[in-house]
């Protein structure tokens, strides 16, 4: 691969944005959702390449996967994106010092976003329309699983960047082998960022090798505990939609916590989770209430690997505790810091919950299905951040802008 072949024509494009007024932008956006609509069957063609080199049993399959409803809502968010306000140019902090010399602070794009993702085409056009929209060029580096789909998505990219004659290199998508992602974690001068979407193999990876800063996205490992006050309709429901709208996605359910004082309502919090074949892995006292109340070939005893696994399947732990103080700590000691939940109707318990748990999102009485970008208002977005750096949670428009200062003056020098 030439190390000079993206870099510089992709810094060049980047200042070019600099340029571009917002009407463009949008009009850019507006033309992308209605292109990839028209150009729907292409996408899938090579959607079913990729998806025909991988196993079905795969939890990956799921992400992979690519359908006419799922495009449909794709383009929808791409058009949600070009009605949301720029984030660019906003002023933070406006003063003037004694000697007259006046400051601003105000909102810029970072300049090159990196997106190290795995098999999530959809990625590729929500990363590009978040970037776009807020003024920064990307670098696209997708798993080798899905680059049939990304090579078909990125030529659609580029088609309407051809025709609003703007720079082709505002969307860059490198190649699917290692090398390009060394070169890209490497590319110190020309990429601002690195962001890695996906398990915590990769995320761990690039930030231990990435010389370029990294935001650390994906990696959820979600727990919601069951209180001894929780309501046993909305625990059934909530337990269920979190555990098995997605199995595949960082937002899953993966650890139930439970008061021990309510585990005879534990098996009827899980029936509903027998019909979509969910094994779960339960601690002693669980089993017992739970053996005889559960498809035996579904339950298992739990070991040490059952809990701080994001098991991206159709699994869940179960984990039994004597009160909220031992749910906190059972969480604190494996939590990702993604999304926790609370099923509670106690005030107490739930104000303790919301401040002793330290995660970027924190539920009482909702799904964790719910951390999403699209799901808080903010368009697409381009990952859930567990740090507590720049960006926490979903990251939407306001998290891939940086700052800069302007400071104006009248021929003012220091003493």
């Amino acid at each position: 691969m030439n190390n000079i072949s993206w870099k510089e024509p992709t810094l060049k494009a980047s200042r070019s944005l600099n340029l571009i007024n917002d009407d463009t932008i949008n009009q850019v956006l507006i033309s992308l959702a209605d292109e990839v609509i028209a150009r729907c069957e292409a996408i899938l063609t090579a959607n079913e390449k990729d998806l025909a080199a991988m196993d079905k049993s795969n939890p990956m399959y799921d992400r992979l996967l690519l359908s006419k409803e799922r495009i449909d809502g794709i383009a929808a968010d791409i058009r949600h994106v070009a009605l949301l306000p720029s984030p660019l140019g906003k002023m933070l902090l406006e003063t003037e010092r004694p000697n007259g010399m006046k400051i601003s602070k105000i909102t810029v794009p970072f300049g090159v976003v990196g997106i190290i993702y795995e098999a999530r085409p959809n990625v590729s056009l929500d990363v590009f329309s978040l970037c776009l929209k807020s003024g920064n060029a990307c670098v696209l580096k997708g798993g080798s699983d899905a680059h049939n789909s990304n090579s078909a998505i990125v030529k659609i990219i580029q088609s309407v960047l051809e025709k609003f004659r703007l720079d082709m290199n505002i969307v860059t998508l490198l190649p699917a082998g290692r090398e390009a992602t060394a070169e890209l974690m490497n590319a110190v001068g020309f990429v601002d960022v690195i962001i890695p979407r996906g398990g915590k193999g990769l995320i761990d990876f690039v930030r231990d090798n990435s010389h370029i800063p990294v935001i650390e996205t994906g990696a959820g490992i979600c727990h919601t505990y069951f209180d001894e006050s929780g309501d046993l309709e909305k625990g059934k429901e909530i337990i269920f939609n979190a555990k098995t709208r997605r199995v595949s996605v960082c937002n899953a359910l993966d650890c139930l916590v439970i008061n021990e004082k309510r585990l005879a309502d534990l098996p009827a919090l899980c029936q509903k989770l027998a019909d979509k074949e969910v094994v779960i892995y339960a601690d002693v006292k669980a089993f017992t209430f739970l053996n005889g109340n559960y498809p035996s070939r579904l339950l298992q005893k739990s070991t040490g690997e059952s809990y701080g696994t994001e098991f991206l399947d159709y699994k869940m732990s179960v984990k039994t505790v004597e009160n909220i103080e031992s749910a906190v700590n059972h969480i604190a000691a494996f939590s990702s810091k993604h999304s926790e939940c609370i099923i509670s109707e106690d005030e107490k318990n739930i104000s303790y919950f919301d401040k002793v748990i330290d995660a970027a999102c924190v539920y009482t009485n909702v799904s964790t299905a719910f951390t999403d970008g699209a799901q808080f208002g903010l368009g697409a977005e381009i990952g859930i951040s567990t740090q507590k750096l720049h960006a926490r949670g979903p990251m939407a428009l306001q998290e891939l802008c940086s700052y800069k200062w302007i400071i104006k003056g009248d021929g003012q020098t220091r003493k």
